[in-house]
């Protein structure tokens, strides 16, 4: 095998210029011995590299979800009464719903609602028709006849008195006994200081995150939290009080006075 190699090697280096300072036997000695050492040499490479792979840990890792949950109670407001009025004629009609609208106003300002609270809006006026039925059969036709006129308008108010103005939406329609034809809307309900509760609500989801990740560790044993890897906001939740509905967007209920704000974290923790 040797003498193989070397006249392999021997031919090689006939066609490659020798250095001065070097012979050729030596050239082929020197390759005879790095091709012994190869062999061994890779093996101890490939050893070492699969003993550091073979020895490095796998980060173990917990995964919870936090929650945390608090009783609100709004504190705006937002309502609407709608003042309408029938007439043959169209400038009566108005006449009729801008009186009302002032009637509808005056109510208000006498139950206590500033002036400013108090947003009408622009007068609406439109035709009013019934179906007429001619001839008999099949020659019947249909066909659509004038009537009248309908104006409508709009008394918005926003208000922090909630308990007034909640209060005012059921009554309002006491006017109807002044001839006052005056609907009243559902009242819509907010809370001013969301935005500040959202991020204490996250920080309490936090919280009960890793309290909820300590116990599991506690009763499985074996393992103790170390670094958190990484925090997730989940959706927050504003339902009316009592409710547990979700969505993939959040809720933010505005059809109840008191109302359950629900803040969801999900977070992973390394494992000592």
């Amino acid at each position: 095998m040797s003498v193989l190699v070397a006249n392999r090697l021997g031919g090689i280096m006939s066609a490659v210029e020798k250095p001065s300072w070097f012979g050729g036997r030596e050239l082929i000695a020197l390759a005879i011995v790095a091709l012994a050492a190869a062999p061994p040499l890779s093996t101890y490479i490939a050893t070492q590299s699969w003993e550091r792979v073979k020895v490095r840990p796998v980060e173990r890792t917990i995964r919870v979800t936090g929650s945390a949950k608090q009783r609100i109670v709004s504190d705006l407001i937002e309502w609407n009464a709608t003042v309408t009025a029938d007439a043959k004629d169209k400038l009566a009609a108005y006449r009729k719903v801008h009186a009302d609208v002032e009637a509808t106003v005056a109510y208000l300002k006498g139950q206590g609602v500033p002036e400013g609270e108090i947003f009408p809006d622009s007068t609406v006026v439109e035709e009013l028709f019934t179906t007429v039925y001619e001839g008999k059969g099949e020659d019947r036709i249909a066909r659509q006849e004038l009537v009248g006129y309908q104006a409508r308008q709009t008394i918005g108010v926003r208000s922090k008195d909630v308990q007034r103005i909640e209060r005012l939406s059921r009554q309002v329609t006491d006017l109807l006994e002044k001839d006052v034809a005056v609907t009243s809307g559902a009242p819509s309900y907010y809370y001013t200081k969301l935005g500040d509760l959202k991020i204490e609500m996250l920080s309490e989801a936090s919280k009960d995150a890793r309290t909820r990740a300590e116990n599991m560790l506690r009763s499985a044993g074996g393992a103790a939290l170390s670094r958190l890897k990484d925090a997730d906001m989940g959706v927050i939740n504003v339902n009316p009080a009592n409710s547990t509905a979700t969505s993939w967007e959040g809720n933010n209920d505005t059809s109840a006075l008191e109302k359950d704000i629900i803040a969801i974290v999900h977070v992973t923790y390394a494992l000592k």
